[in-house]
Formats: C-alpha cells, sequence, structure tokens
C-alpha cells in the first residue's frame, strides 16, 4: 500500500471530504431520499471509498418476514448515550517518528487523523505523564530524591517532540482536542522498588505529593497551550511489566482518590478536569468500579471508567458497569494489535479487531474510543525495553514512506462520521453477520456503521420508519451509511 497511498488519499479526500445533507432532529428519512455509502473492504482497494448511494424506497413489511429481505433496524426514537469522541495516543513515541519524516509526509499524518473535513477527525486523545514504554527511556518531571515540594519539576523533555505534536494537531483540528493524560509510574523515588521499571507501589509518604504532582501536569500542559481534559489514575494498575508501571488495589485506588487527588485538583482549582479511575482490561472493570464507586466520598471526584482489551472482549462487563453506575462515563482508553511484524501490515484482522471492538463497546454505553500509538516507526516502534506493536500508521523512517494500515479506515468509518455530541440510538441486526450500531448527530444526520467479519457479502435493508433502502455488507468489510 505504500506506493498506491497518494491516490487512495486523493480518493479519500475528494470522497468524504463533505457532509450530507442536514435533516431536523428526529425526521424519518421519505421514499427517494438517498443514503451515502462509505466503504473498506478486503477483496479490493476501497478505503473508505464511497460508493453508489442506496436509495430508500417502500417495502411491504411482510417481505422482511423469515429473513426473506434482511433488516437492519434503525430506531432514532430510542436514545441512548451522547458521544464524546475517538482518537489516539500522543507518545513519545510517536512523536519522535513524526519528527523523523519529511515535512510533507508529516503533515500528511496529522492532517489524516485530524482534519476534520480531509482527515478522519480524531477529538479525544491520550498523553502519559513521565514516560512510558513507548518512550525512548524512562523520564520523570522530577527525578530528585525526596523534592516533595517539587522544586525540580519540568516538563522540557515532552517540550522536545511530544508538546509540538500535539500543537499540530490542535491547529489541524481547528477545534479543541479532550485530552486526557496516563501516568504509567510516578518517579523512582516516590516508589517501593526505587525504579519506574518493573511494578512496585506508590510509597506512602509520597501520596501527597503524587497528587500535586498531577496537579503540576496538567497547569505546565496548560501553560504551553495545552488545556487538559482529563486524567487516569493509573495505568494497568494490576500489572506488573518490564516497563514503566505500579501496581495498585482497588482498595489502593478508591483511598488515593478520595483522599488525595481528588482534593488536591479541588484546592489547585482543577476540579473541572476528569478523573477515569481503572484503564486496566474489561474482565477486571467491574469489580474495581464497584470497590471505587461504592465509596460515596471517592465516587463524588469520579467521572468514568476507562478500560482496554487485553484479556478478552468481555463486553458484558461494560454494560454491567454502566448498568450499576449509570451517572458515570465508560471510556475505552487503549488497544493496539501485536505483535508487530513489518512484512505482514497487509493483515485484514487487524482492523477487524477495532471494528469489533468498537461496535460492541458504543453498543453498551461507552462515550469514547481511544486507540493506543497514532504512528510507530518500522520497527514498532521506538519501545525502550523491545515491547513493539502495531499502530494504525507506519513510517518508514529509512526511506520516508507511509503505510496506513486497514485500521486507520476501520476507526475512521466511525470517527469521521460520529461526531462529538451524537446520541447513539437503536439499531438491530436480524442476523449475527452483520454487527452494527447507529448515532444520530447534533445535525440531524444518521450514522449507521454494520461490520461484516464473514466470508459472504450479506444484502440487507435499511429500515428506518416505513420506508428502507435496499443495500449490502460486502465480505470481510465495514461500511457507514448516511442519511
Amino acid at each position: 500500500m505504500n506506493g498506491s497511498w497518494s491516490l487512495l488519499a486523493a480518493g479519500f479526500f475528494l470522497c468524504i471530504g463533505c457532509t450530507a445533507a442536514k435533516a431536523p432532529r428526529g425526521t424519518l428519512p421519505e421514499s427517494g431520499q438517498e443514503v451515502r455509502v462509505f466503504s473498506t473492504e478486503k477483496a479490493n482497494d476501497d478505503r473508505l471509498a464511497e460508493k453508489q448511494p442506496a436509495v430508500f424506497e417502500e417495502i411491504p413489511a411482510d417481505a422482511f418476514a423469515d429473513n426473506r429481505i434482511i433488516a437492519v433496524q434503525v430506531d432514532p426514537s430510542m436514545r441512548f448515550q451522547t458521544i464524546e469522541g475517538f482518537g489516539g495516543a500522543f507518545t513519545e513515541a510517536a512523536a519522535v517518528t513524526l519528527y523523523k519524516l519529511s515535512p510533507g509526509k508529516r503533515e500528511r499524518i496529522i492532517k489524516a487523523y485530524f482534519d476534520p473535513e480531509e482527515g478522519i477527525g480524531y477529538t479525544v486523545c491520550r498523553s502519559h505523564i513521565n514516560s512510558c514504554d513507548f518512550s525512548t527511556g524512562n523520564y520523570a518531571y522530577d527525578e530528585t530524591p525526596g523534592d516533595f515540594e517539587l522544586k525540580h519539576f519540568s516538563i522540557e523533555r515532552d517540550r522536545q517532540a511530544l508538546i509540538p505534536m500535539i500543537r499540530e494537531a490542535m491547529r489541524t483540528a481547528g477545534a479543541p482536542i479532550k485530552l486526557f493524560m496516563s501516568p504509567w509510574s510516578p518517579p523512582a523515588w516516590m516508589k517501593t522498588n526505587g525504579q519506574m521499571n518493573r511494578g512496585g507501589k506508590l510509597k506512602p509518604e509520597c501520596r501527597e505529593a503524587w497528587a500535586r504532582y498531577f496537579c503540576k501536569s496538567i497547569k505546565e500542559y496548560g501553560k504551553e497551550g495545552i488545556p487538559v481534559w482529563g486524567l487516569t489514575v493509573q495505568n494497568e494498575p494490576e500489572a506488573t511489566q518490564t516497563w514503566d508501571s505500579c501496581v495498585y488495589t482497588p482498595e489502593e485506588t478508591r483511598d488515593f482518590v478520595r483522599d488525595y487527588l481528588g482534593p488536591a485538583l479541588e484546592k489547585a482549582g482543577l476540579g473541572y478536569v476528569k478523573v477515569i479511575v481503572y484503564d486496566h482490561n474489561r474482565n477486571r472493570m467491574y469489580e474495581w468500579a464497584k470497590t471505587i464507586l461504592d465509596d460515596r466520598q471517592a465516587a463524588r471526584f469520579v467521572w468514568g471508567v476507562g478500560f482496554h482489551w487485553y484479556a478478552g472482549d468481555n463486553f458484558d462487563n461494560v454494560r454491567l458497569v454502566h448498568d450499576a453506575y449509570p451517572d458515570k462515563s465508560l471510556i475505552f482508553t487503549e488497544g493496539c494489535n501485536y505483535p508487530f511484524d513489518f512484512d505482514n501490515l497487509s493483515d485484514w484482522t487487524a482492523g477487524e479487531n477495532y471494528g469489533k471492538s468498537m461496535v460492541h463497546d458504543l453498543n453498551r454505553w461507552t462515550v469514547a474510543w481511544v486507540d493506543w500509538n497514532m504512528l510507530l516507526d518500522e520497527t514498532g516502534g521506538p519501545n525502550h525495553v523491545k515491547n513493539f506493536c502495531l499502530a494504525p500508521v507506519h513510517a518508514d523512517t529509512r526511506n520516508d514512506s507511509l503505510h496506513f494500515m486497514n485500521s486507520f479506515y476501520y476507526i475512521g468509518h466511525f470517527s469521521k462520521f460520529i461526531k462529538p455530541g451524537a446520541v447513539r440510538i437503536a439499531c438491530a441486526s436480524a442476523v449475527d453477520a452483520l454487527e452494527t450500531t447507529a448515532f444520530e448527530n447534533p445535525d440531524g444526520t444518521r450514522a449507521l456503521v454494520v461490520l461484516n467479519r464473514t466470508e459472504n457479502a450479506v444484502p440487507f435493508a435499511i429500515r428506518c420508519g416505513s420506508p428502507a433502502a435496499r443495500t449490502e455488507s460486502p465480505a470481510r468489510s465495514i461500511r457507514t451509511f448516511v442519511f
């Protein structure tokens, strides 16, 4: 795909640089109304390509009996969660890779992700406090042992590449990006094992200083013109990794939020910052949510629960957390494919993993969905512990070339067409082969996403009120229908 990207990009921008016709909120389609169709397919070069429109027509209701015509029912009268947005992670690895490229390639990447018309319109993104595995080495904003007053605190390391990348994205987006920050580890001197890697815990005597460290990080980024929308308490708090990591129990997280972090944010005038707990795999998110949110004093500081996908699907746990705590938001905070293999970047399951997760997480009340690294190099890094993985875009820094994986387009089928402020509406597929979700945007347009991971094309009709629009879902494809 390296050689064909420029042509694909031109077609991609031409196809979806404009929006669908607006409609008053709640208006049902009429016979003769067109449905715009955008497709990404394994069998050909279609990547977010606009196809022939479908058209709503009157079809007798009994034609759908026994699935003679397969129906995907969209019901705008049934409304669920409001969407914050979609995005990926600004990491030092992504930023360092970006600035190894020529100016033209850098612009192409930033525009592809953040331009709301010519790109896929990212609006919610993640970054890291201190280093993470996708940094070029361990670093902290304050590495002076015993500096409880944080007199030596500095984000100078981030000014080298990470902050410039975020600024470029903000300029291209033309609207605020909701940025949340996550720590992988406190500074080594704050931890029981005396290092940022290999787990360890936050020393009890450092909890107050660590809470102020969060506040200082937010304020220093603010001085750089980068507002921080939210933060997670700890990335993957149950994992002792060979890279930057710090272990918490649910009870320790609850107590830290209740007694230190929440009060510190309020005292610093940062009570508006969204606090996200857990930030680990779906398999144990209910247990963690219950431990923290059953404590009313802790819960009052918590905006939502973050989760990853690395330990199985466990989609019903996402819904369970919503059902138990409907006043809290759900946000997918990280996911990626691995292991890295530069010779197999065309593996179609990479995109399908994203499509499956996004459909099923969104259908279970998730309000934002955030990928991991936006950009990595030809090694699947850089990564200071060789924990290489896949990103939706890879750069070969040896020859200044780019490879857009199918995962970039799969994400785009959501982020391009489902706008911040969109509301999920009821959507029901009559067959298991079609995995679907639907939304109504603030301007009244609707976006129906249909994922087909089977080897067979599936003809179907979109039903929304009385008329229906005949169309199909190709084998191994994802399509977005806008009307």
